[in-house]
């Protein structure tokens, strides 16, 4: 196993995360410095972003590289990056090494995240939990881009029916399907899915955790597809400087929130009849 490590100068470190995670979008560690951010991934030989070891331009800032072998404490060092996170009182997200929730009325999601997804610490994640329970009408909902099924689980267990979890890669659909047998909930479809081709399906309230690029796209696919449009969207993934721009984009859809956290942004949006 190999740290992959981008390091760049803290005002340059909104522009490089976003680079970094066009390559990596399963998530990177972050680690702030003294005047520098460090981005992190973790892999296989073979299975990094192609990106030379040394001083180097990502974004167009100036950075160093640097590649190194993990240590053997690795799996402590993983386990210690997925921390348990507790939303609103209402809702815990932990890994399975973790402690239970021991508070009543405390809706529980156990997710083992296998080596390449979060288990619900990252902003994106946690502000689409959020978002979620602001909803208080509860549907049928889709979450696209499930990766390790976070959403779509506690969907699920606060009583949103039907639920969809659709995901281009193999390995996101198979770490859901076994997550949500793992938290003994029935989720009505796990599948793959191209979301740059086929717009997300129809549902009461859809979920999209994504980047910019893939965020722009549903929200075109979403405009050319009436019957796709939902009654509310949350929108997750984006850098703070991105979000007008899809906010923009996914007219006529209204923004009824948004949220930030650590330079990320989340928004709700519904269709202009709602509330």
């Amino acid at each position: 196993m190999i740290r992959l490590a981008v390091r760049a100068a803290a005002r340059d470190a909104e522009q490089v995360l976003g680079a970094v995670l066009e390559l990596a979008p399963s998530g990177v560690e972050q680690v702030d410095g003294d005047g520098w951010v460090e981005f992190a991934v973790y892999g296989a030989p073979g299975e990094l972003p192609a990106l030379p070891e040394g001083n180097a331009e990502v974004a167009g800032a100036r950075v160093s590289v640097r590649g190194e072998p993990v240590p053997d404490d690795w799996t402590e060092r993983w386990r210690r990056f997925h921390s348990p996170v507790l939303i609103r009182g209402r809702v815990y997200v932990r890994p399975p090494w973790d402690e239970p929730a021991i508070r009543p009325g405390v809706h529980e999601v156990v997710i083992d995240p296998g080596q390449a997804f979060g288990t619900g610490a990252h902003p994106t994640t946690r502000m689409c939990l959020e978002l979620m329970l602001d909803l208080r009408e509860r549907g049928s909902l889709a979450d696209v881009g499930c990766g390790s099924g976070v959403l779509a689980i506690a969907a699920a267990k606060l009583g949103f029916a039907p639920v969809v979890a659709l995901d281009s890669d193999r390995a996101a659909v198979e770490t859901t399907d076994r997550n949500a047998r793992a938290n003994a909930v029935e989720l009505a479809r796990v599948e793959r899915f191209d979301l740059r081709r086929e717009a997300p399906p129809a549902a009461d309230a859809v979920v999209a955790n994504l980047m910019r690029p893939l965020l722009l796209r549903v929200a075109e696919l979403i405009r050319a597809t009436p019957a796709a449009v939902p009654r509310a969207l949350i929108v997750s993934g984006l850098l703070d400087h991105e979000a007008d721009e899809l906010a923009a984009a996914l007219a006529p859809l209204g923004e009824r929130r948004r949220l930030t956290s650590q330079g990320w942004t989340a928004m709700l949006l519904t269709r202009p009849a709602e509330g």
